[in-house]
C-alpha cells in the first residue's frame, strides 16, 4: 500500500490560474481556508461563489439579484449590490445566485478583470460542508454543479471536492480542524494533477474527490489518509472500468465510505456530460496522473 504520499509543486502553482466556487457560500471556512492554502502554495486563485447556502440546487442558474438581507455570516451588509467583493482582497467575490452562476460570472468577467484579461486555466470547487458521494447527490450538489459547468461549458478542467464532516464556520471564526485536512488534502490532489501537466483532464471530463470524516481521535491527521480511485454509481450493468488494483471494475464512492479499515479520500473520474462514471479509456488517461498517490482498498 502506498502511504499518503504530499508533494510540492510551487514552481508550476505560480503559472497556474484558478477560479475557485462552492455551493456554501463564499463566506464558509472550508472554501477560504482553501483559498489561503491555495495561494499560500503559489496559485493564482480567484473565488467566485455565492452570497449564501445553496446547496442541492445542482446545475440551476438564474440573473444575480441585489442582496436585501445581508450575505451569509454577516459578510455583506443589507441592500448589497447583485455582485461584490472582499474590500481588502478584491480576489473574494461573492454573486447572489447559484453556484454556477456565481462560477460562471467568474469565469467569464471577475477572474479576467483580474488577471488582465487572461483565462482560468482550472477550476476548483468546494470543500463542500458534506459528502457528495453517489449518483444522487452527484446530480443534486451545487458543488459539482458548478464543476461541472466549467468543464462541459467554459471548458475548463475541474475538480469538485467534498468532506464527510458537516461542521460549518464562518470566514473568520478560526478554522475547524476539518477545513485545515480538507484543504490540505485538496491541494495534494491538484497539485498532483497540475504536475501531470495539460491537458489535466479530458475533453469532458472532471473529478469529484470525497475526503472521510474527522474526528478528535480518527482522521485529523493529512498522513492517516489514502486515496482510492472509485466510480460515481454502482455501474453494475455498464462496461468494465480501468483495470486497477487487481479489477477491471472500481469500488463505489459509498463501498469506501462504509469501510472501517481506515481514512480516505475517494477520487472519481467523472462524465460532464451526465455527472455519471466516465467510459474505461478515458479512466486511462486520468489514471497514470494521479497514480503516484492512489492506493488500494485493503
Amino acid at each position: 500500500m502506498r502511504s499518503c504520499v504530499f508533494l510540492s509543486f510551487v514552481p508550476l502553482a505560480l503559472a497556474v490560474r484558478v477560479i475557485l466556487s462552492n455551493d456554501d457560500g463564499w463566506a464558509e471556512n472550508n472554501v477560504r481556508t482553501f483559498f489561503d492554502v491555495l495561494d499560500k502554495a503559489g496559485y493564482q486563485v480567484v473565488l467566485s461563489a455565492p452570497v449564501d447556502n445553496m446547496s442541492g440546487t445542482g446545475s440551476s442558474e438564474a440573473t444575480p439579484r441585489a442582496v436585501f438581507e445581508g450575505c451569509r455570516y454577516s459578510s455583506c451588509p443589507p441592500d448589497s449590490p447583485a455582485t461584490g467583493y472582499n474590500s481588502s482582497d478584491p480576489r473574494l467575490n461573492y454573486v447572489n445566485s447559484y453556484p454556477v452562476t456565481s462560477i460562471k460570472t467568474g469565469i467569464s468577467k471577475t477572474a479576467p478583470a483580474l488577471w488582465g484579461g487572461a483565462a482560468p486555466q482550472l477550476a476548483l470547487t468546494g470543500p463542500n460542508v458534506g459528502h457528495n458521494m453517489g449518483s444522487r447527490r452527484a446530480r443534486k450538489s451545487g458543488t459539482i454543479g458548478a464543476a461541472v459547468y466549467a468543464t462541459k461549458i467554459a471548458k475548463i478542467p475541474a475538480i469538485a471536492f467534498a468532506g464527510k464532516s458537516i461542521i460549518s464556520a464562518a470566514w473568520d471564526d478560526p478554522a475547524p480542524v476539518s477545513s485545515k485536512v480538507y484543504a490540505e488534502l485538496a491541494l495534494n490532489v491538484t497539485s498532483t494533477l497540475v504536475a501531470s501537466g495539460t491537458p489535466y483532464l479530458p475533453v469532458d471530463t472532471w473529478l469529484s474527490v470525497n475526503f472521510a470524516r474527522v474526528t478528535s481521535s480518527k482522521c485529523n491527521n493529512t498522513n492517516e489518509f489514502k486515496y482510492i480511485l472509485t466510480r460515481i454509481g454502482s455501474g453494475y450493468h455498464e462496461a468494465p472500468d480501468v483495470k486497477w488494483c487487481g479489477s477491471t471494475r472500481l469500488p463505489t464512492e459509498r463501498r469506501v465510505k462504509d469501510s472501517k479499515s481506515g481514512c480516505y479520500v475517494t477520487i472519481s473520474i467523472g462524465d460532464a456530460n451526465d455527472k455519471s462514471t466516465v467510459d474505461a479509456a478515458r479512466q486511462a488517461q486520468v489514471l497514470p496522473k494521479l497514480r503516484s498517490i492512489l492506493s488500494c482498498l485493503p
